[in-house]
């Protein structure tokens, strides 16, 4: 099976170098057969790839641990259905995947590029892609080859790394790097078309389309990863600003700015050249985020520890960079934008005002990740930049930014008036003082969150109330509301799409306030039988399941989930409050009588002997209001459980923004075939 994936790996070269070769060759001594048949040798790549992945994962299915990389991350006890995550568990492995999902779509792009393209832009976009897969074949070839062999076979793998073991780890890692990756795409479409000297807005419907899915799915991957960390890493939270985590928003932070800037480029004719310079920084940083997960000096839960190729990715980053910002430059002066600003009251400057914002969280964000590596080269004091820092610093400008999803869209193109944009605003600026008031007047201190609630309310009810005006202007014409509303929709999808993903991310601020300044937490250990109770919840540890296998000692413990009457422990919960803490533990003489059961939990605490690595599932139980979250931080000797319990107020919140982000990522994709009629 090696032997078929080397010959995979090595035809795809050959075939990338002829397409390179005989595109260009065929343009300029203007023999088309031979630039169709550079074009058909690149289509051909996709099938070399997915042959030497399909290669791989037979290799995973039927144990053949001859390959060192099917060694290193399985073993005959691991459940089949993880094959596909132990495809990409590894550093060579995960390469082949991204070489898959670059030739798999660069093909498709390649195949579906509009007809008025001109030849010498498909020929620089042919260049471009297959220079740059040319480069990920040469490093798994000579670099981090999966198909390497053994001579000693061993009868057993080593087995999965127990992180991955886990329902989000089947699309989690693949949709960011494919995220990642494909951010390659709308780079190559902007930057061939500078390279053939095409300096007209032909490229911007093909780039922009391709943008909103690696955009898209790299905004699900990092979601899905959330919910991975908050289930199964037992640190309690679901974003800790991680280098691996940060890597991945960087570039989405960019591509969110491209994406509200070439509105204007494409209705206005505007910021042209910085919305190539977006696309440029966008593709850097996903060469950053390659860098950094193949053994850069930033060390991460989620790097590739044992690569040794961050100097070749940090070379193929410089090199992205001179590539990029070279031809930028040696074509700025033909790229001056046919229009200006005409007013600072206009939906223009709102968007130009959005992406700086971006372009600075961005900016902040990247210095917590490249700081550690000043610090040590220029005091030789390892530094860690942790939570705080981006919290503090990004929080407020995050903040902003919400706002402005009220504002924005209000605005008119070109130029408004204060009278008008105030008479759009004050309906949404009432509730908002209303939830403030509210929130006050039911005992609530916590200002920052207070007015963050508010800002939600406001932007929630802006949206709303275009929705409604744009529906009542068609029900007064005699249509129905629904029909009114899924017209109103479907008239524009892309801006109502945008709307849709503009509530999700409301719905994800609710989830980061309320956990962030709501969050209750407690640390205690019971015996079996004991209960601990924590805000308005029992929990009782009825008993311990032993789970050993050969590769790990496991344990779960049953729990029971009470909702309890206050009134019956008040002079316990004085108690504890007189004490500073949020919990107290009872025995079972203790207990009240009729409490009713609302939940089961089985908190899950492992240790796996290979990796010497503790790996836990959280017991969750969620409701609309909050998660009672109980992480097992280890089964003791005695007899009882260590556990870390904490009530999340709005946690779920987190995990709905995701089908709404989705759904509007969708409806902004989906052809609209008024508005291209009218072009």
């Amino acid at each position: 099976m090696s032997n078929l994936g080397n010959i995979s790996l090595v035809l795809g070269t050959l075939l990338c170098i002829y397409s390179l070769l005989s595109v260009n060759i065929g343009s300029r001594m203007k023999i088309n057969e031979l630039s169709i048949s550079g074009r058909n040798a690149y289509y051909m790549t996709s099938v070399t790839s997915l042959l030497a992945s399909v290669t791989l994962i037979y290799a995973f299915v039927n144990n053949d641990f001859s390959i060192k990389y099917v060694a290193d991350h399985s073993n005959t006890i691991m459940n089949k259905a993880f094959v596909w995550v132990a495809f990409y568990a590894g550093n060579e492995g995960s390469l082949l995947y991204i070489l898959l999902i670059l030739s798999v779509t660069s093909s498709i792009t390649i195949k579906f590029i509009p007809k008025s393209y001109k030849f010498s832009s498909i020929k620089s976009i042919i260049s471009v892609f297959s220079i740059i897969q040319l480069f990920y074949l040469l490093v798994l070839i000579f670099g981090a080859n999966p198909f390497t062999t053994l001579q000693n076979v061993p009868v057993d793998g080593r087995g999965m790394n127990p992180l991955l073991t886990h329902p989000a780890m089947f699309s989690h890692p693949p949709m960011l790097m494919a995220g990642l990756i494909t951010i390659t795409i709308p780079f190559t479409i902007c930057i061939s078309a500078l390279i053939s000297g095409n300096f007209t807005d032909d490229w911007i419907d093909t780039a922009r389309i391709t943008a909103i899915l690696s955009w898209g799915i790299l905004g699900v991957g990092m979601l899905i990863g959330a919910w991975w960390a908050y289930t199964i890493l037992g640190w309690g939270g679901y974003w800790g600003w991680d280098p691996i985590e940060n890597v991945a928003l960087m570039p989405w932070l960019v591509m969110t700015a491209f994406l509200h800037s070439i509105m204007v480029q494409k209705r206005r004719k505007m910021f042209r050249i910085w919305n190539i310079v977006l696309l440029n920084i966008a593709f850097v940083l996903a060469q950053l985020g390659m860098f950094i997960n193949r053994g850069g000096p930033v060390v991460s839960v989620h790097s590739f520890a044992s690569s040794t190729l961050g100097m070749v990715f940090l070379l193929f980053m410089i090199a992205s960079i001179i590539f990029a910002f070279g031809i930028f430059l040696w074509r700025l002066p033909r790229l001056k934008s046919d229009r200006t600003l005409e007013s600072f009251l206009s939906r223009e400057s709102s968007l130009l005002i959005n992406n700086f914002l971006f372009i600075t969280v961005m900016a902040i964000t990247l210095w917590g990740v490249i700081f550690p590596i000043f610090s040590d080269l220029a005091r030789d004091i390892s530094v860690t930049v942790a939570a705080p820092y981006f919290n503090r610093v990004n929080g407020p400008i995050l903040l902003v930014i919400i706002v402005l999803m009220g504002i924005g869209p209000v605005i008119p193109w070109r130029k408004s008036s204060y009278y008008q944009i105030i008479k759009w605003l004050i309906f949404p600026s009432i509730v908002a003082l209303i939830i403030f008031i509210g929130l006050l007047l039911i005992g609530d201190k916590k200002i920052v969150a207070m007015a963050s609630f508010s800002m939600v309310g406001f932007v929630f009810i802006s949206i709303v109330q275009q929705w409604y005006k744009g529906s009542y202007s068609r029900y007064k014409n005699g249509e129905k509301w629904y029909l009114a509303f899924f017209k109103m929709i479907n008239g524009n999808k892309p801006r109502h799409g945008g709307y849709i993903v503009h509530i999700s991310m409301l719905c994800l601020a609710l989830g980061i306030i309320g956990t962030n300044f709501y969050q209750i937490k407690s640390d205690v250990a019971l015996k079996i039988n004991e209960s601990v109770v924590i805000d308005d919840y029992r929990i009782q540890y009825d008993e311990k399941i032993n789970d050993d296998r050969s590769d790990r000692l496991a344990q779960w413990a049953n729990m029971t989930v009470y909702k309890i009457d206050s009134k019956n422990y008040s002079e316990k919960i004085n108690e504890a409050k007189n004490k500073g803490a949020d919990s107290f533990i009872l025995k079972k003489e203790e207990l009240a009588n009729n409490e009713q059961i609302i939940g089961k939990l089985k908190p899950w605490h492992g240790f796996y002997i290979n990796f010497n690595m503790a790996s836990v599932r959280s017991g969750i139980k969620s409701s609309i209001y909050e998660d009672l979250y109980v992480i097992p931080r280890d089964f003791l000797d005695d007899g009882r459980v260590s556990l870390s319990i904490s009530i999340n107020p709005l946690a779920i919140w987190l995990w709905i923004s995701g089908p709404i982000f989705i759904l509007g990522t969708m409806i902004a994709l989906w052809p609209n075939k008024k508005l291209e009629e009218g072009k």
